[in-house]
Order: structure tokens, then sequence, then C-alpha cells
């Protein structure tokens, strides 16, 4: 059973359809005893780094999930500010994050970007394998996924970072370590790539 962490971040709708159509056991839930129970969990993300740490703390959730994916290994993927929480701190907070993958999130400096003036970086980007990973298995790359967003991930171990996109420059985009995995895109808006990393996560 895949759980996607309902704490009132957006999206998980969306995310459940696809596993809907996948046909693959999930569900939306903030229940501790249901949470427990999963096999694995999708941790969605939209909105802002510290409402995100708040709102996960004043839910009981940080340390459910601290007990499941850090002490038992169950794997968890973090998606766009999820991902972002995987970190240690971020510019656009003053919160810790979960700091499970080893990293600063930084806002995008636009004074270095070319291709891209404005932010958030917004819309579809190819991406570009830095590692082999099993979540981009069957993936167009060259057509890449769909990103909305001002920060990314610094990791301060470069082995974390899987994939990178272009955006004025190289950033981060998709991290790794153990069994904790985060994706700055969006899959769930990312069409057949999307479903396939889904696909890949749920087969891990």
């Amino acid at each position: 059973m895949i759980a996607i962490v309902d704490y009132g971040s957006g999206n998980v709708a969306a995310i459940a359809d696809i596993f809907k159509r996948l046909k693959l056991p999930h569900t939306i839930t903030r229940d501790h005893a249901e949470l427990r129970a999963a096999e694995r969990y999708i941790l969605p993300g939209v909105g802002a780094f510290d409402t995100t740490m708040r709102t996960l703390r004043e839910s009981g959730l940080v340390g459910l999930l601290n007990d499941e994916v850090q002490g038992k290994g169950k794997k968890i993927l973090g998606i766009c500010v999820g991902m972002q929480i995987l970190g240690s701190s971020s510019d656009e907070g003053s919160l810790p994050g979960l700091g499970w993958i080893p990293g600063h999130i930084r806002r995008i400096d636009a004074t270095t970007i070319t291709a891209r003036p404005k932010l958030p970086h917004m819309g579809w980007n190819s991406v570009q394998l830095k590692a082999p990973s099993p979540l981009f298995e069957g993936v167009d790359l060259a057509r890449g996924f769909y990103f909305l967003h001002s920060y990314y991930f610094d990791a301060a171990e470069a082995a974390s970072v899987v994939a990178t996109v272009e955006c004025g420059g190289e950033l981060p985009c998709g991290v790794t370590r153990g069994n904790v995995f985060g994706l700055q895109f969006h899959p769930e808006k990312s069409h057949a790539n999307g479903v396939a990393v889904f696909r890949n996560f749920a087969m891990l």
C-alpha cells in the first residue's frame, strides 16, 4: 500500500488518480494507524517550506515518518516542497527540515538566469541524469517534466544528486539517499513521464 500523506497540501487527488489508473493500492490519509501500516509514502508539496514543516510537526507526522522512514527503512518520495523539506534548511524559512538528505534549499538567483529570466521556473523542461536511478526507467528525458519552483535543493553531497535541470545553470531536480527520494518537478502534471516515475517508485 502506498500512502499519499495528506497534511493539507494540494495535488493529492491528482497523484491518487494516477495510482488508480495504474491499479496500484494506495490511500490518501493523515491517519497515524493507516500511515504506519503503509509500505511506502508519497510526500506532496505545494506552498512554503516553513508552513509545510510547521503543519507536519503540529500533526505529529514528523515523528511518525521518522520512525517509519529512518527507523524501519520504508521508501518515501517527496515532490516539489515535499522534496525540499527532505533537506536540512531553506532560504525560504527559518525552521529546520527533516534532514534526511543533507543540503540547503536555495532561492534561484535570477541574475544568473539567461534562458528563463523570470521566476518561478515554470513549464516543461528536459532533465539530465547524473547517476543511474530506477525512478527514471522508461522516461523520455528530452521531453522532461513540468516544473513550478523558485528554490532548488543544494545537496551537501554530490552523490545525492541523480538528476538536474537547466535553468540558467545546472540545478539539481532529483535527489536520493538510500530509501529517500526527492523530485523538484511535478510528476502528477507530467503526463506519461510522470506516470512512469510513479510506477517505478511503486516497484522499488
